[in-house]
């Protein structure tokens, strides 16, 4: 007898989770594959963040650490967000969470009934819709176009606004696009959202200093803006400690008290040597990463040069992160390799088992036009990838 939830049974699987493990079966059998599915850097941790976990150890941090984070850490994110993003918290509104999913799930946990929507401009992060519904709240996807860079427009968001709409949620640098929302284009949003004062603002900045164009803009830099916006952060992507599990966020008190009374019922604290390492990897120089900053934009530039070679392939020029999401939807209703490709699930699937390359299909973010293609690997294996894709193409 099946006595599983109804909630985890209406629950999709992580799509960028998915193929990895594909991907990993595949490997198993002997197949070469090159992974382009995972957002995770090719990079190593640097030594001066090893060294402060070395040490936390040899400190003995072993002991269950507040649910919120250590003060310390608290005082380095306050310092990072001061320095970076010109925003002034105090450590009431920090929480420390295990990565900044969990942050994002503590946040609608405390935020939404059943009922509520959430605005979610597509392209979206994968798991925005899945959460949002396991807190019985109403994902409401607004399609952006390539032609815009996946940007959300004052008037689409004006136009998605409801009596029941709670949250938006976006990210920038976005996941999966790339696209970077500049100060401007923020503040056009913003002069929408001050005409419904009760709407909360999530910006998700994860990406933050893989950032291509320059300043980074927040949505609580707007004065008007700032104690209605929860800003997420972490260091899985720019300081390569994606295992290392440590988000944070930067809100309105009452949401960071809430979050961490749901925290503290769920996971309680954080990781100990982790947390006591992000506050080094915090309080070091941005400067620090920048060769992986580097590294990533070449990248960029090198799979675009490739990809512009394939004329079905639509791009745009992502400005951060680490992925590209072109339109692949010239091959919906073809046959390729006596296989039917109806949709981007069916096109990516095919790129896995003919090409041996590993992409995430849009669907999984709102757009069932686009594949998504990580460029965090080596540019030998970017090159091999595109030739491959090419040549299962032809």
């Amino acid at each position: 007898m099946n006595q599983l939830s109804d909630r985890v049974l209406g629950m999709s699987t992580s799509a960028t989770l998915a193929m990895a493990a594909k991907t990993r079966e595949l490997k198993a059998e002997g197949k070469d594959i090159i992974g382009l599915s995972l957002g995770e850097p090719d990079f190593n941790i640097p030594d001066y963040i090893k060294e402060a976990a070395k040490k936390a150890i040899d400190e003995n941090y072993s002991s269950y650490s507040p649910v919120d984070g250590y003060v310390e850490l608290k005082q380095a994110i306050i310092h990072k967000f001061k320095r970076d993003n010109g925003l002034t918290y105090t450590p009431s509104q920090i929480v420390v969470s295990t990565g900044a999913k969990q942050s994002l799930a503590n946040v609608a946990a405390v935020m939404l009934n059943k009922g509520d929507e959430v605005i979610l401009p597509c392209p979206y992060w994968v798991s925005y819709s899945d959460i949002v519904k396991l807190n019985e709240g109403v994902p409401v996807e607004v399609q952006t176009s390539i032609e815009n860079d996946f940007k959300l427009t004052p008037a689409q968001l004006e136009a998605a606004i409801t009596p029941k709409t709670k949250m938006i949620w976006y990210s920038s640098p976005c996941n999966p696009s790339g696209s970077v929302y500049s100060k401007e284009e923020l503040r056009a949003l913003a002069d929408v959202l001050k005409k419904y004062p009760n709407i909360v603002v999530v910006s998700d900045e994860i990406y933050e200093h893989i950032n291509f164009v320059g300043d980074h803009a927040s949505m609580a830099q707007f004065e008007d803006m700032f104690d209605r916006t929860v800003t997420v952060n972490g260091v899985s992507k720019a300081f390569a400690m994606t295992g290392w599990r440590i988000g944070y966020i930067g809100a309105p008190e009452y949401i960071a008290r809430a979050c961490n009374k749901m925290q503290g019922q769920i996971t309680s604290g954080a990781n100990s040597i982790a947390q006591r390492a992000t506050i080094t990897a915090l309080n070091e120089s941005p400067d620090r990463i920048q060769f992986m900053v580097d590294k990533f934009k070449s990248r960029r530039d090198l799979i675009l040069q490739l990809l512009n070679d394939i004329p079905t392939f639509k791009n745009n020029v992502p400005e951060g992160a680490f992925y590209v999401f072109p339109d692949v939807s010239y091959y919906f209703g073809k046959t390729l390799r006596g296989r039917l490709i109806k949709t981007a699930d069916d096109f990516s699937m095919y790129l896995l088992e003919e090409a041996l390359v590993a992409t995430v299909t849009g669907e999984a973010f709102g757009n069932p036009n686009c594949i998504r293609l990580s460029y965090a690997a080596s540019e030998e294996q970017i090159i091999e990838a595109v030739k491959r894709i090419k040549e299962s193409l032809n």
